[in-house]
């Protein structure tokens, strides 16, 4: 509740909460949408909704004035639209799973929670009625991305793969951005034999915000699936901070890197296949892709969530590992340092020496005599691992440790779960797991794909 002192000036106005308002103070001017006062709020300031999507605290002084512009907005309805379909245009289907696109503010706490359906998700970008015909709109689940796991990736597979093979020419996933890359993967490594484009989307600012980012990815997502020529799972975000065009990250090489900035996601030793423009002007960057074609899509979705992506680091204790040995666990992907080391123990005091409690070697070496796959990736991400350059890299290879190449190390985790769901055979598997599936392995890294 706001103080007495406002709610005596509403009375007297005859306002209420939502209503348009102008108010003045020290000689500016502010339109814009009362607001009820958030519980950590000063009870003695008035909040108003700007245009631009921002709130303001105004403090509440005598020489305030404000007045009554119109009747405003209805707090916590959200708009809903179903598209009408239009000759001529591809059809593309919706799945909604969850995220800050799907978001909606509680103007009672100022925080934001995930309600919306499609048909929500969608009337915050009306343009995209003129861009697709929406073949369906679903809404499996609704979760947050950091609470997503394999029977929520398994899911989509099987969604994603049924729309295209009814008609649909490409799909289009909202889904939260912190685990989207995760995501990306697993539909990459799941959808076999796919021609057509899928999108995954999110949003970094909810819809709330005048920095909302969705509108212009649910666009670019709209072009990629409905008029690009690329079969290929990829992730549609921004490719700046500002409304200038998005990127298409292939699914496999793709990280978010930035907590809050619009253009978080980048491509990772890769360039980006595509940049999309919101006009719809498609233009390819990469050559290295599958084309479109009307190809059926297979839902193989097979995956053992028995698989651990652990990292090392000074001074980690290796005893980690016979943890998930005890547990059970069939594949454990380490993030090395560089070229993919781990503490080897080695004193220092003499060349060859070795203090086995802190020594990564010994574990990894009881790790693969119990049968399980492990896999060594950089933390640094950018580059490519190595098991021969230093004498150290040489110990884990020798332990039985397989070198992932360029494989980022959630890539090779979600790689390596698919992998040991279709195979229990130790060298199969590292065999698969060194074989380039989804465009996850690159032979040669191309120099300009450097924090591109």
């Amino acid at each position: 509740m706001y103080s007495q002192e406002i709610q005596s000036l509403m009375k007297s106005k005859k306002l209420k909460i939502g209503d348009r308002v102008k108010v003045l103070k020290d000689g500016k001017e502010f339109q814009g949408f009362l607001m009820p006062r958030i519980e950590i709020g000063d009870l003695n300031s008035l909040v108003i909704k700007l245009d631009n999507g921002y709130n303001i605290g105004l403090k509440y002084e005598k020489r305030l004035k404000i007045q009554k512009m119109g009747q405003g907005i209805k707090l916590g309805s959200i708009p809903s639209k179903k598209f009408s379909r239009k000759p001529g245009l591809p059809s593309v289907s919706l799945i909604a799973t969850g995220g800050t696109i799907g978001t909606h503010v509680d103007y009672k706490t100022g925080g934001v929670f995930m309600v919306r359906t499609p048909e929500e998700i969608v009337a915050t970008t009306p343009e995209l009625e003129n861009i697709v015909n929406m073949k369906t709109m679903l809404r499996p689940f609704t979760v947050a991305s950091e609470d997503m796991n394999h029977k929520h990736w398994q899911e989509l597979a099987e969604l994603v793969a049924k729309e295209l093979n009814k008609g649909a020419r490409g799909v289009m996933v909202t889904h939260g951005t912190d685990t989207l890359h995760f995501t990306s993967a697993a539909l990459s490594f799941m959808l076999k034999n796919l021609t057509k484009p899928v999108a995954l989307v999110g949003a970094q600012r909810s819809p709330d915000r005048g920095s909302f980012d969705g509108v212009m990815n649910l666009i670019c997502g709209s072009y990629f699936t409905g008029y690009s020529n690329i079969g290929e799972v990829c992730v549609v975000m921004h490719g700046t901070t500002n409304d200038d065009f998005c990127f298409a990250h292939r699914g496999t090489k793709v990280r978010k890197m930035h907590t809050s900035r619009r253009d978080a996601f980048r491509s990772i030793n890769e360039i980006p296949l595509a940049k999309i423009w919101p006009n719809g002007k498609i233009e390819i960057g990469n050559e290295n892709y599958r084309r479109f074609d009307e190809k059926k899509v297979v839902a193989d979705t097979k995956f053992e969530p028995k698989v651990a992506l652990v990292k090392s680091y000074p001074g980690s204790d290796p005893e980690i590992l016979d943890w998930y040995v005890h547990k059970g666990f069939k594949g454990i992907v380490i993030e090395g340092s560089g070229l993919g080391h781990v503490p080897t123990g080695e004193s220092g005091v003499k060349i060859g020496e070795f203090d086995q409690k802190f020594s990564w070697i010994p574990q990894i070496k009881k790790a693969v005599e119990n049968g399980v796959v492990v896999v060594m990736t950089s933390q640094t991400l950018y580059g490519r691992v190595h098991p021969f350059v230093y004498r150290n890299l040489r110990l884990v290879y020798e332990a039985g440790g397989i070198y992932g190449e360029d494989m980022l190390p959630e890539v090779a985790y979600i790689k390596l779960g698919h992998v040991l769901g279709h195979t229990k055979d130790v060298e199969k598997a590292k065999q698969m797991m060194l074989m380039n599936l989804a465009g996850e392995i690159n032979k040669e890294t191309d120099p300009r794909s450097f924090l591109v």
